[in-house]
């Protein structure tokens, strides 16, 4: 959850939405995602709204926290019900961060049982957490696992040293097969988030990192491109030239690489940074997002929403504690989208899926287009008689490009 909150209209202090939010919500699904801000160790790469332990107390300290985010469980509820949206079960919880696990797992046990109470729970719903390899013990895992949590992701991050000591990240490699075993013990689905193109990270540096991570067996990998973020520490190394910067070639290499060794090992993607083993097992949660589904999003600096209406929290997490105290709603600012926003931000986020993009959807200039991008090679060509966009590899390379070629000017 990147730091810098969005422009937009004033939230209101009660929390309540407007009619439009309520207009089909019965036939959406309504997800939880549950904001976790703290670290041990700031990252230098990272730009997410998180905070070291030393720098909160109050109703913001790790000891406080997991009551002021129940009290924006309740608050949520009766906002929801408010504003005349149908009860829904929870189809997905998220617990992000910073570090979920730095809590312990009876405070993240706790938020969820709160969230249950309140909105119930669909059979086979997907529970993630996500842990950093040192912040998890085989009895915090036991402990998730028996709250109702099913799946867990780990921030590999690396297998090389020298990368994850650029990355600040402070587990060692040998950790991570440790703690996956433990999460498979407790009957916990598993995740690796791994990150290419750190300064001086070769790309023998990343196929071992790669070969590493499936040699472990997972049931999803999340590969990410690194960006460098204006204000982190990391990109004042670079511009004092302490350490390279970043390569778009060398991206590209690496992402074809990751898709070449990921889908050898029986992964498929489903997203251009994303892989599962059976489509089961890709993130639910995630992919709630990109299809435009219906979610609360709990914690200082966490986006929400309902209907076509987003809103966002304030950031700092002594603020946010501040103002649910007082019962008010602790959003800093909000946005209705109108119609065509809404059909660009579909368009952008489904063209990365590979259940691909529905065609007939398209203006006339993303009908035209479609031919040209399958002659660039950037789209299937069995796609358009499917009547679906589907990228190809070179399409999930250069994604955001595809997506100006198909939007309106």
């Amino acid at each position: 959850m990147p730091s810098v909150l969005p422009l937009g209209d004033p939230a209101p202090s009660d929390g309540l939405l407007p009619p439009q939010a309520t207009q089909g919500a019965a036939d959406r699904a309504f997800g939880l995602y549950v904001h976790i801000p703290f670290c041990a160790v700031r990252c230098g790469y990272c730009d997410f709204n998180t905070y070291t332990a030393t720098e909160l107390g109050g109703g913001a300290s790790q000891d406080a926290y997991a009551t002021t985010a129940v009290s924006e469980v309740d608050f949520a509820a009766a906002v929801l019900r408010d504003s005349g949206i149908p009860g829904r079960p929870l189809s997905t919880v998220f617990f992000g961060g910073g570090t979920p696990t730095l809590l312990p797992a009876e405070d993240l046990a706790r938020i969820l049982g709160a969230a249950i109470s309140e909105w119930g729970i669909e059979p086979g719903a997907e529970v993630t957490t996500e842990a950093n390899p040192d912040s998890v013990t085989p009895e915090s895992l036991a402990v998730l696992k028996e709250a109702g949590f099913t799946r867990v992701s780990f921030g590999m991050q690396s297998a090389v040293p020298h990368v994850l000591k650029v990355l600040d990240r402070t587990h060692t490699p040998s950790r991570v097969p440790q703690v996956v075993q433990w999460a498979r013990d407790a009957g916990l689905a598993v995740s690796l988030d791994l990150i290419y193109g750190t300064p001086g990270e070769s790309l023998d540096d990343w196929r071992y990192s790669l070969e590493t991570a499936l040699s472990y067996q997972p049931d999803h990998i999340s590969a990410y491109a690194l960006i460098v973020e204006d204000g982190t520490k990391l990109a004042a190394q670079i511009r004092r030239g302490e350490v390279p910067g970043i390569d778009d070639d060398d991206h590209a290499d690496k992402y074809e690489l990751a898709d070449q060794l990921i889908s050898g090992a029986g992964l498929d993607w489903y997203e251009v940074s994303n892989w599962a083993r059976t489509p089961e097992q890709a993130c639910r949660h995630n992919l709630a997002y990109w299809r435009g589904d219906d979610w609360w999003g709990i914690g200082p600096g966490a986006h929400s929403h309902v209907g076509g209406v987003r809103w966002w929290n304030v950031k700092h997490p002594t603020a946010y504690a501040g103002r649910l105290t007082q019962g008010l709603s602790p959003a800093a600012g909000r946005e209705t989208l109108d119609a065509a926003t809404r059909d660009v931000e579909r368009v952008m986020l489904e063209a990365r899926l590979v259940s691909g993009l529905d065609i007939a959807s398209l203006g006339d200039q993303g009908r035209h287009a479609v031919a040209e991008l399958i002659a660039d090679g950037l789209v299937e060509a069995p796609a358009a008689f499917r009547g679906r966009l589907v990228l190809t590899l070179k399409g999930r390379l250069l994604a955001d490009a595809v997506v100006r070629r198909i939007l309106p000017d």
